[in-house]
């Protein structure tokens, strides 16, 4: 899987009838992962705003990921699943869906020695900025601190930073040796969707 821009995204912010449209701009931006989050979201919602998601996101190339919700990933046939480490644990996860691709939130070494016992096919890991857009993200960690921490996660799984990312700071983050980035509000909050893609990872490839 592709990690290298993931958008997060709650029902709530795309009408059903325009997510075809939401899905085409983001691949043609560049983004390569869609994360389903939807903290107030009911699980019937989930499910059906996910299942027009799963089926626009397998129609322009993009990957699926459901956050927290084991449940909701396994009925929409999503791609994978990302936890915090207060969720179900890796490998109770990795044990009910073997087929998922399953991230793991890491914010401290304390944190990422839980990744190394339990070995996710990804880490989150963040905030890397203050973010708004995330009410339960810890402290942020600066730059200097993710790198490394990152530092120390590259023999454990591919490293997705996450937290206050934006078109201002996201070069210090990708020299920083993320392998990829998560943002909700760099994108969600932008009116051409394909372009603030794009702006986010025109510089990844070079570096």
């Amino acid at each position: 899987m592709d990690f290298t821009l993931h958008v997060l995204v709650d029902p709530a912010q795309v009408a059903l009838d325009e997510v075809g449209a939401f899905c085409e701009a983001l691949a043609a931006g560049g983004a390569t992962i869609v994360q389903l989050r939807g903290k107030r979201a009911s699980g019937r919602e989930l499910v059906t705003f996910g299942l027009i998601l799963r089926r626009e996101t397998r129609r322009t190339g993009l990957g699926l990921i459901v956050n927290d919700r084991v449940d909701i990933a396994l009925a929409i046939e999503a791609d994978g699943v990302h936890v915090g480490q207060e969720d179900i644990p890796v490998p109770l996860v990795r044990r009910l869906a073997p087929q998922l691709v399953i991230g793991l939130s890491v914010g401290s070494r304390e944190e990422l020695a839980v990744a190394r016992a339990h070995r996710p096919d990804y880490i989150g890991m963040g905030p890397v900025y203050p973010t708004a857009s995330k009410a339960d993200a810890g402290p942020a960690l600066g730059v200097e601190a993710f790198k490394a921490l990152r530092a120390e996660a590259a023999d454990v799984a591919p490293v997705v930073a996450i937290g206050g990312i934006g078109p201002e700071n996201v070069d210090a983050v990708w020299q920083a040796g993320a392998d990829g980035i998560a943002v909700i509000s760099a994108v969600m909050g932008a009116d051409d969707k394909r372009e603030a893609c794009r702006r986010l990872v025109e510089h990844h490839r070079a570096i």
